[in-house]
């Protein structure tokens, strides 16, 4: 049953049609996520370097299905996300690695790391998640 809790949340994400614009590619385990997205110049600040926004994509990504794949019920939201930026990036692949930190029985802690394609540590953040009143159900991707 969890191997294909993981597949469905994957094929959710990668339908959502946010993640048209992104094209990121997502891997599900128990706790645990890693998420990749390549660099693009619709990705670029006026500085030639990717937007602070999508740095807080990969990051509340991967910790937000880190959580989610502790629940096989229901939906998790962030509820809160704290973000650091440590290096700019222009180009590569960005990787971020979701792990849960803590959880209870509706809410949750999890950490994220975000890495270039050179192992560089680029941004890291974290969060609180709780789960909502959404269903996984087809409707919303989860098949």
């Amino acid at each position: 049953m969890e191997n294909n809790h993981f597949r469905k949340l994957e094929r959710m994400y990668h339908e959502a049609p946010i993640n048209a614009f992104y094209n990121p590619q997502l891997i599900v385990e128990r706790g645990k996520s890693d998420l990749r997205i390549a660099v693009r110049p619709a990705f670029f600040h006026a500085a030639h370097a990717i937007h602070g926004s999508i740095y807080f994509k990969a990051l509340d990504d991967a910790a937000f299905f880190a959580v989610n794949s502790l629940v096989e019920d229901a939906f998790v939201l962030t509820a809160n996300f704290t973000l650091y930026f440590l290096h700019p990036v222009s180009q590569g692949i960005l990787h971020a690695r979701g792990e849960v930190m803590y959880e209870s029985k509706n809410s949750f802690i999890a950490e994220a790391v975000l890495h270039d394609d050179q192992g560089q540590q680029i941004a890291r953040g974290g969060g609180s998640f709780l789960r909502s009143k959404i269903p996984l159900t087809e409707e919303i991707g989860y098949r």
